[in-house]
């Protein structure tokens, strides 16, 4: 950063977020800006960046057919950009709405959903134009960044417009600026169209800011947090950025993650205090851990509510609608979909719980299940306090298992177990003695006539 002079007082400030740019090097069919890091839509992390920066407005600059775009927008206004001309053309719709605003315009790009929130601070603190730069050992395709001998910016140029010398310069362009507003307008007019491109840069600012007297100023951040999304790559680039962000946030808030490296979250994922999370977890949207809770490897949860120091794996699976109670024990190869588990329930091992209530202090056996489904509609099971599940039990919904009942290993339950009773459902066994012995015998002469013959 180069040396300038702070603002002393708090001026208006006004964000316009340049989003019409399409999703076409993604082989996407979705505007850029509406590809997602971590669940979130690129357009919503970079206006929750904005909302932190307290604006009286912000401006979405969309194209015409983007109505997804101008949802995720809302409820800010989104103007529409007719004809891609260049960044500079872009921001043009935005103008109307600015019309006798004083104070800063900070200008973002859609794609760079991840610009640090310190730098845009930094930005709008400062008098006259600014704008961020980054060096990069890897600089192609990207506007280059001239400075003047005090440190003040001069010029950006387009790859495409620098000669031999200026492509050996690695400070580039960030894109992002932040302007006066009433220099907004006379500046984007002011811009030509005098390039290899044809079309009308914001990268021409600088230098026309700087030659009308007015100070010019450079915010340097990492280039990592700089790129604009343009390929499936640079998604996925900015996808582990995210979850870094994500990890970092959780592992200072106190959650203890075996390897943070293995563990992916979703931007609303929320994690208790003194919570435990081993290698490969994987949390979909919705999901809540209150303190203490502790989920072992290979897990998957998804729009899920998990109380307070419960156990889940390894290889357990919550699918929407699981609200487990405290001090569950849900252990591996366990799923549990649309379904209330009590407080203190175990359901140890190899079952599944789909549209069911499970009370306080029972036990859901290994192998057994919930038949929720009879191939048209979904139906409900009840099990009630202090009930043992035996093992491979079958409970063929809808259905209601009361309190301390006791259902008997292998069975197949299909009607209502009254309360503290035992229920058996399975086949009487039957025992032949010496059957086994004279069936190989039979077996065998069959084979040694085939050989013989």
């Amino acid at each position: 950063m180069n040396s300038s002079t702070l603002s002393n007082a708090v001026k208006p400030l006004a964000i316009v977020i340049l989003a019409a740019g399409k999703g076409s090097r993604m082989r996407s069919p979705l505007p850029k800006v509406m590809h997602k890091l971590a669940g979130k839509p690129m357009i919503n992390w970079l206006l929750d960046s904005c909302a932190a920066l307290n604006p009286d407005k912000i401006i979405v600059v969309a194209a015409p057919d983007m109505d997804d775009v101008a949802a995720a927008a809302a409820p800010h206004d989104v103007v529409f950009q007719t004809q891609q001309n260049g960044t500079a053309d872009a921001v043009k719709p935005a103008l109307p709405l600015l019309a006798g605003f004083d104070g800063q315009v900070l200008i973002l790009m859609g794609d760079e959903p991840l610009i640090p929130l310190d730098a845009l601070r930094q930005m709008i603190a400062h008098d006259g134009l600014s704008a961020l730069v980054f060096n990069t050992p890897h600089p192609h395709g990207l506007g280059r960044v001239l400075l003047n001998v005090d440190g003040s910016l001069q010029n950006i140029i387009e790859e495409k417009d620098c000669d031999a010398h200026q492509k050996l310069i690695t400070l580039c362009n960030a894109g992002t600026y932040c302007v006066p507003a009433r220099q907004l307008k006379p500046w984007l007019e002011g811009i030509g169209n005098n390039n290899a491109q044809g079309e009308y840069y914001l990268t021409d600012m600088p230098k026309i800011a700087a030659a009308q007297g007015f100070s010019t100023h450079t915010f340097t951040i990492e280039w990592t947090q700089s790129w604009g999304v343009n390929t499936r790559v640079q998604l996925a680039a900015h996808e582990a950025m995210a979850q870094n962000i994500l990890r970092e946030r959780h592992l200072n808030a106190g959650v203890w993650m075996q390897d943070p490296s293995t563990v992916y979250l979703w931007h609303d994922t929320k994690i208790g205090e003194h919570c435990r999370l081993e290698p490969n977890v994987y949390f979909g949207a919705r999901v809540v851990l209150e303190s203490g809770v502790n989920v072992k490897a290979f897990s998957h949860l998804e729009d899920a509510h998990v109380g307070a120091n419960s156990t889940l794996g390894p290889f357990a699976r919550l699918r929407p609608g699981a609200e487990i109670g405290e001090d569950v024990k849900i252990g591996n190869f366990v799923e549990v979909k649309k379904s209330t588990v009590g407080d203190r329930v175990k359901l140890s091992h190899f079952a599944y719980v789909g549209d069911a209530d499970i009370g306080e202090d029972t036990n859901f056996g290994c192998g057994a299940i919930t038949v929720n489904y009879d191939g048209f509609n979904k139906h409900r099971t009840m099990i009630g306090k202090n009930v043992m599940i035996g093992s491979n039990v079958n409970l063929i919904a809808p259905i209601e298992i009361h309190d301390g009942a006791f259902i008997a290993a292998g069975s197949t339950i299909t009607d209502n177990a009254p309360q503290d009773a035992l229920v058996i459902a399975r086949s009487k066994s039957e025992v032949r003695e010496g059957w086994a012995a004279k069936f190989r015998k039979l077996k065998n002469n069959t084979k040694e006539k085939r050989k013989a013959s």
